[in-house]
């Protein structure tokens, strides 16, 4: 059926690509149906955990392997030897919203912010559900005293995943700055 509309439409889509689409996307969607309705904290952590594979899986092998080498030098603090791996990695795969965010996350430990946001920006626009890289631009907004987009990016990210790790108390926190700002 999808062959056929998109044959109608003048789009080649090669047939593994779409039997391949199709089921990822729906079991993206029942994943953040369990992010979103769960409250089995078990059940929840395996979706949150399926759909970090997901969306690194996007990613072409080789551009797999610089995100996990460029994640070993973010978290052994070398940010500028991790942007050279995730600047490779979005080369290779521009497609994948996970080289972008990560390499977003290397770019703001530098202290590169107008970047880090560009490339959040784009990781959001590859896949608006990613509630990783809405968590990273609502923190980059209030080190940025925007503390009203934080609040907003912050509430996105928690419609998708309720339980997210920290974003309770970043809530109250940015809700309690919004507050004090409207005065």
């Amino acid at each position: 059926m999808k062959r056929r509309a998109a044959l109608l439409l003048g789009l080649a889509l090669p047939s593994a690509a779409l039997a391949q689409a199709s089921p990822r996307a729906a079991e993206m969607d029942q994943l953040f149906a369990v992010l979103r309705d769960s409250q089995d904290a078990a059940r929840i952590a395996m979706a949150e955990a399926r759909l970090r594979q997901l969306w690194i899986e996007a990613a072409s092998p080789a551009a797999r392997l610089l995100l996990q080498r460029g994640t070993r030098n973010l978290n052994a603090r070398l940010p500028e030897e991790a942007i050279e791996d995730f600047d490779a990695a979005v080369t290779l795969a521009p497609n994948a919203a996970s080289a972008w965010h990560l390499r977003a996350e290397a770019l703001a430990a530098l202290g590169q912010t107008r970047e880090a946001a560009r490339d959040l920006a784009e990781a959001l626009r590859l896949e608006p559900r990613h509630f990783i890289a809405l968590q990273s631009l609502s923190r980059l907004q209030s080190e940025a005293g925007d503390t009203r987009g934080a609040l907003r990016s912050l509430e996105a990210a928690l419609a998708l995943y309720p339980a997210l790790p920290g974003g309770a108390e970043a809530l109250r926190r940015l809700k309690t700055a919004t507050e004090g700002q409207a005065l």
